[in-house]
């Protein structure tokens, strides 16, 4: 009875130490998928951070730019054509803002697996619309400034001078044309991935892998985001054409007359300059989304793409401020501009 007694608690023995070696190597083993998931945790946290601020941020001096031009209007009861400009651009750039921070939020609590049709329509159709207003009334922008300061002989040049207003409204007429073009196209993607799906499950109201949609929607949205990219590029370069030539012009006048000028061109160049580089950057973060989607999908780059969109409606913004002499001073007489903001809102009321 001993014996077997001592024999079965070294069998035991033997078993628990079997197991506790076995529970090491499971830990060890696991360690390192572990490792992966704290750091995709702590990534998320930081670009989660990194997002906030910006949407804040944008928020903000977007609100500024609507709430001094409402100001104004209510004082005045007129707006110029750059401070209407101005006023619709902050609204399409705050929709802008709400738009990528809520997808930002959505994707993040909702795997993509679960996307619907009708979600992914709905989120495609806001994105183009509101990116596609932001773009051009930007442009519109340069335009406008480009027509203003600009200083050439040319016929067809003085035609579009004197119609400065008109030019912009047409403009934007014209824009809405690629924007139905880039709805349909976004559709048509939307029901032939819809369509394919249909052939391999029997409920098409919940679709699988939508990866490649996604990427192909990016893409129609990048190419089309070039359009208005190459029109600012192009008034870019007629100013520096512009001023090339007046200060060509103006070497044997006064300085004060040549300074004038001068100023006048370079403050236009530095705005649009803002505007390029920050599209550039958006631009950008739209090719690296079409890359990722096509290669090498991770949420670490599309958190990065996020993260780099949103800079350019949260930054423009405050490039804006500075570079408007109104808006700028209004920026620095905030006692003045709480009062306006109270006589706004007993003038709205009534």
């Amino acid at each position: 009875m001993i014996s077997l007694k001592s024999k079965g608690c070294s069998v035991g023995v033997e078993s628990r130490a079997a197991q506790g070696a076995h529970l090491c190597t499971w830990q060890q083993s696991n360690h390192p998928v572990s490792t992966l998931l704290a750091m995709d945790v702590a990534v998320q946290t930081v670009f989660t951070m990194i997002l906030s601020v910006e949407f804040i941020t944008g928020s903000l001096g977007n609100g500024f730019i609507i709430l001094v031009n409402c100001l104004d209007w209510v004082r005045r009861r007129t707006l110029s054509p750059v401070d209407q400009i101005l006023t619709a651009l902050a609204v399409s750039r705050i929709s802008l803002l709400w738009v990528i921070y809520q997808e930002w939020w959505e994707s993040t609590i909702y795997p993509t697996s679960r996307m619907t049709v009708d979600y992914i329509r709905m989120k495609s159709l806001a994105w183009t619309v509101v990116s596609h207003f932001s773009f051009w009334l930007a442009t519109s922008l340069s335009i406008f400034y480009f027509l203003k300061i600009a200083n050439f002989s040319n016929s067809v040049f003085l035609y579009l001078n004197w119609r400065a207003r008109k030019v912009v409204s047409g403009t934007l007429l014209l824009s809405l044309v690629p924007l139905m073009i880039n709805i349909g196209l976004i559709n048509i993607r939307i029901d032939v991935w819809m369509g394919e799906s249909k052939e391999n499950i029997s409920d098409s109201s919940n679709l699988r892998n939508p990866t490649q949609t996604l990427r192909d929607l990016l893409l129609i949205n990048t190419i089309f985001a070039l359009i208005p990219f190459s029109v600012s590029l192009t008034a870019f370069l007629l100013l520096i054409l512009s001023l090339w030539r007046h200060l060509k012009t103006m070497q044997g006048s006064g300085p004060g007359c040549r300074d004038a000028s001068t100023t006048a061109h370079v403050k236009a160049l530095q705005t649009v300059v803002a505007f390029l580089l920050l599209y550039a950057i958006f631009f950008l973060s739209f090719l690296i989304g079409v890359w990722s989607f096509a290669f090498l999908y991770t949420h670490t780059i599309m958190f990065f793409v996020q993260t780099t969109a949103l800079v350019f409606p949260s930054v423009h913004s405050y490039v804006l401020i500075l570079r408007d002499t109104k808006l700028r001073r209004a920026s620095i007489a905030r006692p003045s501009l709480h009062l306006d903001a109270k006589r706004l809102t007993v003038c709205l009321h009534f």
